[in-house]
């Protein structure tokens, strides 16, 4: 087997970082460039799976010469709807090679939302976890398109059963079938040609205005992303070692936690996967695997800076983590680096961006609430309400353009013009660009406060109020007012006892009295959506209610 490995390795012709054209080419491009290694450890409860780069390549292989014989073709879509998991990376390879275009879907979806993304995407397969069987009965009722259901089936002697429509197969099953081409996970399937024009990935956005819309993004948009944020990779003709240790903790389903996996085939990480977030698991794998970082939502950030037993672990290893996907509160940020002797890198993006525009590297300088510079090939402008460019320093809407950003919304002409007006895509965030090119982004525009027509920046009124020491997180939004059009309400998770005027008092020593919190309503905690990001759309139907 080590002859015919080597042989196959002499076969394939030389790759290197110019020739990743398709999502799956990250894939071989790792096990082209690098030595069988563990890539993956997966830990869930007592369960612990280790898997290389290389079986994870062949799993892959045969899943899409499976997928094949059950008549998944080019531009098919097919739905990965499970917690994080070994499967999950061998699907998203797979599908990629059999040309089809992956939908990931968060396992925590309703079954209304997960109806409505199989419907709207007219997906031909679902590949989920058995635990969500349940759910799914009630989901693909009437979803005449889906033919396949795939049940990840590890740990299962049988899945449940479920009725449809559809056939119900293990994933172990469907990988079994395409077991005479597990040699040619180095290459294509026969039949599958694809370009970086064709699309590879539909991600539904959250829907906090409305319905989700499908986010369509290229292999280009992929690729481009994931390569642009690579870490070192190896000289020509040189085996690099595995020296990144990472947590993957993001849900795979979101786009945050995808270019991060993407981005590990190309740095050579070893990944310690998680089904879900858990602090004390989270604490103990870094300690037990010499964790060197990790990227994260602010939510997680602020579970670890707090944990009450986080220093009974040995986590002096990590040397940097990355935090995306909403703001990283400047108290958080300092408390945990403090805390863990470990710098966090905050960068800035979108899902329609596939999914990152901004980021920090070890070698900047950082300033503080910055979300670093436009990462190589995108454009950042800011503009004001009538598309003029804004001076240096002046907030606006931030608009952006590159080879990652989105192709389209998936069947909404109408939208994807209004997003992608002359070649460049609104974001919808309001931020700034200051003299030396960082990027600040003060908030998203529909969450702008404007009180008696003073601009409101929630974002500054919640730096204020987390400073406090009483304080463990806040989010702020404006509610109606007849005479000013707007307040500001502060909802506010506390770690000891404080009245509201005590903390409106504190607020006001560092804001204009028309920024300080009208209303402050404590919570004990604050709604989330499924990726750990604050929903405000959700705390203003409290406030109405």
């Amino acid at each position: 087997n080590q002859q015919k490995e080597a042989n196959a390795m002499d076969q394939a012709p030389e790759m290197d970082i110019t020739d990743l054209h398709v999502l799956h080419d990250l894939a071989i491009y790792n096990c082209r460039t690098r030595a069988e290694y563990t890539s993956l450890i997966y830990e869930y409860e007592t369960t612990t799976r280790t898997c290389t780069n290389l079986q994870i390549a062949r799993e892959a292989t045969q899943l899409a010469a499976g997928l094949q014989k059950l008549g998944i073709q080019k531009g098919d879509r097919v739905i990965v709807t499970t917690f994080n998991c070994p499967e999950v990376v061998a699907a998203y390879q797979a599908i990629s090679r059999v040309g089809g275009v992956i939908i990931p879907a968060m396992p925590l979806l309703k079954a209304p939302e997960i109806h409505y993304i199989a419907t709207n995407s007219q997906a031909k397969a679902v590949i989920a976890s058995p635990i969500l069987f349940p759910l799914l009965q009630e989901a693909l009722k009437d979803t005449p398109s889906v033919q396949h259901l795939i049940g990840t089936d590890f740990g299962l002697e049988n899945l449940p059963e479920i009725d449809g429509t559809f056939q119900v197969l293990k994933y172990s099953e469907v990988v079994a079938s395409g077991a005479d081409a597990a040699e040619r996970y180095l290459e294509n399937l026969p039949g599958v040609s694809l370009t970086e024009d064709d699309p590879a990935v539909i991600i539904y956005t959250s829907g906090t205005t409305g319905k989700p819309k499908g986010v369509l993004l290229t292999h280009r948009n992929v690729v481009s992303n994931a390569t642009t944020n690579r870490g070192t990779l190896p000289q020509e003709g040189e085996q690099a070692p595995v020296e990144q240790r990472q947590l993957a903790i993001l849900p795979l389903a979101h786009s945050y936690g995808l270019v991060a996996l993407n981005v590990s085939y190309l740095n050579g990480a070893l990944l310690v996967m998680h089904p879900r977030f858990d602090t004390t698991a989270v604490l103990s794998a870094i300690e037990r695997h010499r964790i060197t970082g990790f990227a994260g939502v602010p939510a997680m950030f602020v579970a670890l800076l707090y944990a009450p037993d986080a220093e009974q672990y040995d986590t002096s290893s990590l040397t940097y983590c990355v935090s995306g996907s909403a703001p990283l509160p400047l108290a958080v940020l300092e408390g945990f680096e403090k805390k863990f002797n470990c710098r966090i890198l905050e960068g800035y993006g979108l899902s329609e961006a596939s999914a990152v525009l901004t980021a920090h590297n070890t070698e900047m300088v950082r300033k503080a609430g910055s979300v670093g510079k436009p990462i190589a090939g995108v454009e950042l402008l800011i503009v004001d309400e009538n598309d003029q460019p804004q001076p240096t320093g002046q907030p606006g809407e931030i608009i952006a353009r590159g080879p990652n950003i989105m192709r389209e919304y998936y069947q909404l002409p109408a939208e994807t013009e209004s997003a992608l007006r002359g070649g460049w895509l609104r974001t919808g965030d309001m931020g700034y660009i200051d003299e030396d090119g960082y990027v600040y982004v003060v908030e998203r525009k529909k969450d702008l406060i404007i009180r008696g027509g003073f601009n409101i920046y929630p974002r500054d009124v919640e730096e204020v109020l987390n400073r406090h020491p009483a304080v463990l997180e806040s989010a702020v939004i404006g509610i109606p007012s007849e005479r000013m059009g707007e307040e500001v309400k502060a909802f506010v998770v506390t770690r000891e006892e404080i009245d509201a005027e005590t903390l409106k008092a504190y607020c006001r020593e560092a804001l204009a009295n028309y920024k300080t919190p009208r209303e402050i309503e404590f919570v004990p905690s604050l709604p989330r959506n499924p990726v750990g990001k604050i929903d405000k759309k959700e705390l203003r139907k409290r406030h109405e209610n």
